[in-house]
């Protein structure tokens, strides 16, 4: 039998330990395994109901959550699940950390000669945040401490994959509606300090043939949630191309602003490149995720969902959606040997 796994994920230490306390709590046969990435070092923390089992620093070349996964966390949750001594387990990821890596790694990894997915099922995610400051961490311009990354885009990263949010403190009326436009159908909001063990192990997660599907930018759909309170949710969606110069042009017209975006496009540049967008707090990635034209793969296609909550801001982002597509002259009659996006996608092929 596999040993069912719930992630947790946090930008909060603080509210991160509260929450995997209330999974110990009153649930015998639970594990915890905690890490924390240390300069050049892990620090891995296993604990149950009765007290601590392991406490250990683990040196890393690279203080990655690619490295940990790889080094240690993979071989630990193995030892785990074959062990057979616990009946579930939680894994509460590093601070700041996104849980996308860690569900490939459960889903797809290997250890030993074993799958990972046949010693463990992953029964959901849990993303814990702070209630009053929801709205501007998630569509801010914050930076985290590296300077590297947004606080909005992890956390909106978090939220992509959850399927419970644990709220920390009040949650103004207006961040609730946001919550239910950029998390799955079906994820639950509850209050952090009222869930006990029972909500936080609830197996939530069904398995499906494509378990990670929520992050995969080609498969992004609207949420279903009303548009009320200011919040709004855009499904900008053609099979037209985007002109490549008129991107770069209207990028901020169409990307700035507190907004949470996310989908793919193309170009007649580059007809057969799937082009990834994905922005929040304050920024922007563009990239290539694939081939449009692999067997059985779907036609070159443009679609971006973009959530915001500020007057005028749907208005701006539809005009100049509109007015980056590419005609179809100008999609049949790209002959320029550059488009101007060779520093996001690369030098184009031929």
């Amino acid at each position: 039998m596999r040993l069912p796994v719930t992630v947790l994920t946090s930008m909060d230490p603080v509210l991160r330990d509260s929450a995997t306390a209330a999974a110990l709590w009153g649930e015998p046969g639970t594990a915890l395994l905690r890490y924390d990435l240390l300069p050049e070092a892990l620090h891995r923390l296993v604990t149950e109901f009765g007290g601590v089992v392991e406490d250990v620093t683990v040196p890393l070349e690279h203080a990655c959550l690619g490295c940990a996964l790889r080094e240690d966390v993979l071989p630990t949750v193995a030892a785990i699940a074959r062990s057979g001594r616990f009946a579930r387990l939680v894994l509460a990821l590093p601070v700041a950390a996104e849980p996308l890596a860690a569900l490939q790694a459960l889903t797809h990894g290997v250890d030993g000669g074993d799958d990972l997915a046949d010693l463990v099922a992953v029964g959901g995610v849990v993303s814990v945040v702070g209630g009053p400051g929801l709205l501007d961490d998630l569509l801010g311009d914050d930076l985290l401490a590296d300077g590297d990354r947004a606080v909005g885009e992890v956390l909106a990263h978090q939220l992509d994959e959850a399927d419970l949010v644990l709220v920390d403190g009040t949650l103004p009326a207006r961040s609730a509606v946001l919550l239910d436009h950029v998390t799955a159908p079906g994820c639950t909001v509850a209050d952090l300090l009222a869930a006990d063990a029972a909500d936080l192990l609830a197996p939530r997660r069904v398995a499906t043939s494509e378990p990670l599907r929520r992050s995969d930018l080609r498969a992004v759909r609207p949420s279903g949630a009303g548009d009320r309170l200011g919040v709004f949710t855009l499904d900008l969606r053609t099979p037209a191309p985007l002109h490549p110069q008129r991107l770069l042009d209207e990028i901020e017209a169409v990307g700035a602003g507190r907004l949470r975006a996310r989908g793919v496009f193309w170009v007649p540049s580059r007809p057969g490149v799937v082009c990834a967008w994905d922005g929040a707090g304050g920024q922007l990635s563009i990239g290539s995720i694939g081939q449009w034209d692999t067997p059985g793969g779907e036609r070159p296609r443009t679609r971006l969902v973009v959530t915001g909550v500020d007057d005028g801001d749907a208005e701006r982002v539809s005009a100049a959606f509109e007015r980056i597509l590419a005609t179809p002259a100008e999609t049949r009659g790209w002959t320029a040997p550059q488009d101007g996006l060779e520093p996001w996608l690369g030098d184009r092929d031929g």
